[in-house]
């Protein structure tokens, strides 16, 4: 009689733990416009190539963590383009996006500033035109979920203060004994 109850209660929690992680897993959501810039390196040259900060349309993004969905597509069309207009094949590209602009805004300078005042290597910063090259969204319905909206940000509750004083219990609750001096 016990062994049923128990395995009654571990396949009623196995359970519960599979809805809560498959309800738990990060999903997407498409902003009506993002900002987007590029960033092409090699490891081979000293130059690096920026795209201006570019306003597209419909692009996905990660609700957990509000980061771009589809980076690896993006940065296809920038490497693509740095082969076939600048003959430059072999180049690392980056693609950072924002549902806001000023964030973008903030990381494009914080990453220019990085190659253009780096006192211990010089770097050739060339700035690609969004005449020359433009973004083009990517859909990623095929690959991800339903879109759902962006949901609406909870009030945080207050931080309480946290002061560590670097005498953490081990992880099984039970304190050491004090050292003998």
């Amino acid at each position: 009689m016990k062994f049923n109850k128990r395995f009654v209660l571990g396949a009623a929690l196995t359970m519960l733990l599979a809805v809560t992680y498959t309800t738990a897993k990060a999903k997407n959501y498409v902003a009506p416009k993002a900002y987007l810039f590029g960033f092409a390196a090699s490891f081979n040259d000293s130059t690096v190539y920026f795209t201006d900060i570019q306003q597209v349309d419909s692009v996905w993004f990660s609700q957990k963590k509000d980061m771009l969905a589809g980076r690896s597509n993006y940065s296809s069309q920038l490497r693509s383009y740095c082969a076939d207009k600048l003959d430059q094949p072999r180049r690392t590209c980056v693609v950072i996006g924002y549902p806001s602009q000023k964030k973008a805004e903030k990381k494009f300078e914080q990453m220019k500033k990085m190659y253009l005042q780096n006192k211990k290597a010089t770097y050739d910063v060339r700035f690609i035109k969004e005449e020359d090259f433009k973004f083009q969204a990517v859909s990623m319905n095929d690959e991800m979920e339903e879109p759902v909206a962006k949901p609406e940000k909870k009030k945080d509750k207050p931080k309480k203060d946290n002061k560590k004083d670097g005498k953490r219990p081990p992880r099984d609750g039970n304190m050491p004994p004090p050292p003998n001096k």
